[in-house]
């Protein structure tokens, strides 16, 4: 009997069971499914590969879609000494000793491609500790990210490397992986057609998650092919792929806003969904819908606005997810509304004219005299109140002395702003008409 702690296997023991991901693991980069905008003749990996010159990368993408494979493989397509860590798991004193041994390969004529899995995790002092490496050739660094590498990686990295992003896997691709998984298998999934899609659907992109799943389907005793609601029964479906503090988080907030801008209530209502199944706060996004109404449609229907925070009163009366609805609707109503956002641009372009000019004082006849040298040095003096004149308009100026009077506020054609156009217009007239000393 081999001893508890003997690490050397017996002869006699019978091999481990490897998961079906593991197994199904391409030994080629031509047999990785779903990147071929990335790995064809024309891809970036492809074109470096076909003229020899392999630089460090960052592979970008979401879980399940590669990055270990394609580090993997492009080692082997290299003759590269493969090396992986995961940032979660090394500190400092584990990466000078794959440094130093980087050193005594490449003394020894081989390169080593370093192949860090989470490479976000890094902190900057940690990030920093690859350049002289990467700068002297000892390595080839080939990092792994889910998030965002302009956010997370440092900008030395990214300069000495290139980003590549991979995309996760369409139904289409999934399809392809799942034949693959049922060769491997000797048989074909106990699935109807419609159960089958499901499954595809479950795995939300994620090609490990697929095989994962198939694995589970597999290992069931049954009779005939199930549907889809008994596929449901048996299993749950992936959790979508969500991070409140991410970049799904703003993807998906800006896949919102742009709908409502681009008024299209079902596209609106669709990512607003979306959100909530990732388990968004209800509060952030009535916050932000608050926003989309006085940024994107303005006075265009001022009562777009009051609709947001009516909804989100209701919401807070009601909690979810009975106050969702109350959201859902506000959705729709900022979706349908007229837009418009020449508030928005007259309230950007007053605040740049005011950085501008910010020591100009008001002009004298605007400004209270509330004592008698006030009012000996000018102060008040020529103002006319407004509802004494003529109309109830003096069309006296207030902008500060010096300052050129601008044109911030152009309502747009649309809207309650139709209305508020034709003020503008009447005001202007008359504004020169008293400025000039004629009659209105």
């Amino acid at each position: 009997m081999a001893d508890l702690f003997d690490s050397s296997p017996s002869k006699d023991a019978p091999a481990a069971p490897r998961p079906l991901a593991d197994r199904l693991r391409p030994s080629a980069l031509s047999h990785v499914i779903g990147q071929e905008e990335v790995l064809g003749p024309d891809g970036p990996l492809g074109a470096m590969l076909a003229a020899g010159a392999l630089s460090s990368l960052i592979l970008w993408g979401p879980p399940g879609v590669g990055k270990t494979t394609i580090a993997r493989l492009l080692a082997k397509a290299t003759d590269l000494h493969f090396v992986q860590i995961s940032a979660i798991f090394t500190g400092v004193p584990e990466l000078r000793k794959v440094f130093e041994a980087a050193k005594l390969r490449r003394a020894n004529g081989q390169g080593t491609l370093l192949f860090v899995d989470e490479i976000h995790r890094f902190n900057k002092a940690q990030q920093d500790g690859f350049l002289p490496y990467m700068e002297d050739g000892t390595i080839l660094l080939v990092g792994a990210t889910t998030e965002n590498p302009s956010f997370e990686l440092n900008a030395a990295v990214l300069s000495r490397s290139q980003v590549i992003t991979l995309k996760r896997l369409s139904l289409r691709d999934l399809e392809r992986l799942a034949q693959r998984a049922e060769r491997e298998l000797g048989r074909a999934l106990p699935l109807k057609g419609e159960a089958r899609e499901a499954l595809l659907e479950m795995a939300d992109g994620d090609g490990r998650a697929l095989l994962n799943l198939i694995e589970q389907v597999m290992a069931w005793t049954v009779q005939g092919h199930l549907d889809r609601d008994a596929l449901s029964k048996r299993l749950m479906r992936r959790a979508a792929k969500y991070d409140k503090a991410g970049d799904e988080h703003y993807n998906l907030i800006s896949a919102l806003h742009k709908s409502v801008r681009g008024s299209d209530p079902d596209a609106a209502l669709y990512w607003f969904a979306r959100m909530l199944e990732g388990g968004e706060d209800p509060r952030f996004l009535a916050r932000r819908m608050t926003r989309m109404a006085v940024e994107d449609i303005g006075l265009a229907d001022p009562q777009a606005q009051a609709v947001c925070l009516d909804a989100w009163n209701t919401y807070e009366r009601l909690g979810s997810p009975e106050g969702e609805l109350a959201l859902a609707q506000a959705v729709v109503y900022l979706a349908l509304a007229p837009k418009s956002n020449a508030v928005y641009s007259a309230y950007k372009a007053a605040r740049v004219l005011a950085q501008k000019t910010g020591s100009a004082m008001p002009p004298a006849h605007i400004l209270n005299a509330p004592t008698r040298l006030m009012k000996e040095q000018g102060y008040g003096a020529g103002y006319q109140y407004d509802h004494d004149a003529e109309d109830g308009f003096s069309g006296q100026n207030y902008f500060p002395e010096g300052v050129k009077r601008p044109v911030l506020y152009v309502p747009a054609e649309r809207g309650f702003e139709r209305e508020l156009k034709k003020r503008v217009e009447y005001f202007a007239r008359l504004r020169s008409k008293r400025q000039d000393g004629g009659a209105a």
